[in-house]
């Protein structure tokens, strides 16, 4: 057998595989563990769903579906990750190769769509691909709860001179808009930026920005 998985995959990572076929499930377990990933299979879509209730939000995984399943197809599936919050990166594999189904998938956030019988090289890659995205998306939301989090130590007040730093305006504007004095505006700036752990108004305007929720 050729490894072609160069990487060294993280022991904690998770890769997913959801598929009703025994022996897909079995030939992806072997190819994925030989190349040093952590598999863990499900039969359903609706055993995977219970298995996650269990599952630390925190793992970083990905999950590899079957398009056609009995009972939950592998697209309610993904439907139902999405409407859950659950954005772990998907790939489909599927024998039946189904193009605009294909399209279908990619469109709601697919990261790939390969076909049976999948190479090795190509299923490594793949992984490799889901798994850095899961990184990445990992990332981006603890530094959003990190910044909402410091966000939600502003007074009411506070917030109110942030959104208009935000917008450009400044202190003098910013007095007049609240009807405070040009000393308090800048006491609260002083506030805001040991609030928020920020030493420059571009660090302060990269913060606020970051966040999704409207300040």
């Amino acid at each position: 057998m050729n490894l072609m998985n160069t990487s060294n995959p993280n022991p904690t990572e998770v890769v997913y595989v959801v598929d009703d076929d025994e022996a897909v499930r079995d030939s992806l377990t072997w190819l994925l563990e030989s190349n040093g990933y952590l598999v863990r299979c499900h039969a359903s879509a609706e055993r995977f769903l219970q298995s996650l209730q269990s599952t630390d939000k925190s793992t970083i995984s990905c999950v590899i579906l079957d398009v056609r399943m009995p009972g939950m197809s592998g697209l309610e599936l993904q439907e139902r990750l999405i409407s859950e919050n659950l954005p772990m990166p998907i790939s489909f594999i599927t024998g039946h190769g189904d193009v605009s189904m294909a399209v279908t998938t990619m469109k709601k956030g697919a990261v790939d769509f390969i076909e049976k019988p999948f190479k090795e090289n190509e299923l490594c890659a793949l992984v490799e691909k889901m798994l850095a995205k899961a990184r990445t998306d990992y990332s981006q939301a603890s530094q959003r709860k990190t910044t909402q989090g410091l966000l939600g130590k502003l007074t009411g007040r506070e917030r109110q001179v942030l959104e208009r730093i935000v917008a450009g305006r400044l202190n003098k504007q910013i007095a007049d808009d609240l009807g405070i004095s040009i000393k308090t505006v800048e006491a609260h700036r002083a506030n805001i930026m040991e609030k928020l752990n920020v030493n420059t108004v571009a660090d302060l305007l990269r913060l606020a920005l970051s966040d999704p929720q409207p300040t």
